[in-house]
């Protein structure tokens, strides 16, 4: 299995990362977490015109059709540039979700509004024993509401408080179902969601490293660079190794989105890219000091988003319980093989 990008991917990653560096994505992102949303809007069309929104919609719904990896490339960029937004939702889900449904009504209806960058979509996942609750449910034009086997339109009730105020969370409740025994696709809108969301720890991952790794170069102690101590330099190095060896994971995850071991593999992904992100945001924070904790500092825009992102697809406890139940299910295959 080959996890190495192709020139083509490579290429399209740097072009995407271009279009954030010149969209100011860290001012938009402080503008859409006090509620107002129109650099970030104005970001997401850029996004949209790039192709970076129709990459998971087929070609008859507005998009490119294009493979899962090239999701992975362009969402590694959405998580380094910290970019505001229900884009795993609408760019990743529910395209995902939509497409796997036995009605093509639906897709029609809202795919090409999502591949333009018209329209924003959210999805919440309910369950008993807790409310449903979507991101950015004020801004989107669409909101999807996933419980059991059915899938409703929904609205919000009510702001929930976020760890990250660029990911503004919303209490949602359904208004009618619009699609019925469709557990199949929403599994796969779900692990869709999650992979992409992977991708942009990972991205998120290698922004915190770039930026202290800078910061330990010019900030001086005793003479010298911090980054000349041995302990800093053991900290970026275990950082490093983290996220050099998640992303062979993630890698994997994109290419196996259409086998069985699909689920097992995207939270592979998930757990890997959520603790080597979770380890650059604290050796971030460590090496930046009293200046990390600041708000008003660009850093702590990848720090809350990392934390909150780590469980916004599933607790890391979650994900280990998926993969221990797959683990455990071919174990019990092969034996079963075997004795045949």
């Amino acid at each position: 299995m080959r996890f190495a990008l192709s020139p083509e991917q490579l290429d399209f990653g740097t072009s995407v990362r271009k279009l954030l560096d010149a969209g100011r994505t860290p001012a938009a992102g402080r503008a859409w977490a006090t509620g107002d949303p129109r650099p970030g809007r104005g970001l997401i069309r850029q996004l949209a015109g790039a192709g970076v929104l129709g990459l998971a919609i087929d070609d008859e719904h507005g998009g490119v059709g294009a493979e899962p990896i090239d999701l992975v490339v362009a969402f590694v960029e959405l998580g380094r540039a910290a970019a505001p937004g229900p884009l795993v939702e609408t760019a990743a889900a529910i395209p995902a979700l939509l497409q796997a449904l036995p009605d093509t009504e639906l897709a029609a209806r809202w795919l090409p509004g999502f591949a333009e960058g018209a329209e924003l979509g959210t999805l919440a996942f309910a369950s008993p024993d807790h409310s449903a609750v979507a991101l950015d449910a004020d801004s989107a034009e669409v909101v999807l509401i996933a419980d059991g086997d059915q899938l409703h339109v929904g609205h919000r009730t009510g702001l929930v408080r976020s760890i990250d105020p660029a990911r503004r969370l919303f209490a949602v409740a359904a208004d009618e179902s619009v699609a019925e025994g469709v557990a199949d696709a929403i599994a796969t809108g779900f692990d869709t969601g999650a992979l992409a969301c992977a991708a942009q720890l990972l991205g998120a991952g290698r922004a915190l490293l770039d930026s202290t790794t800078g910061y330990a170069k010019q900030r001086k102690q005793f003479g010298k660079p911090i980054g000349e101590f041995q302990a800093v330099k053991q900290k970026l190095a275990d950082v490093l190794i983290g996220l050099d060896l998640a992303e062979p994971l993630l890698y994997r995850a994109a290419l196996t989105m259409g086998e069985p071991t699909r689920g097992r593999d995207v939270s592979a992904a998930v757990i890997a890219c959520g603790d080597a992100a979770y380890r650059a945001a604290r050796a971030a924070l460590q090496v930046h000091g009293a200046i990390g904790y600041t708000a008003e500092y660009d850093l702590s825009l990848w720090l809350t988003k990392v934390t909150a992102l780590r469980s916004a697809w599933g607790t890391p406890d979650l994900h280990r319980a998926r993969i221990a139940r797959a683990l455990r299910a071919e174990a019990a295959d092969r034996q079963l093989r075997g004795t045949a």
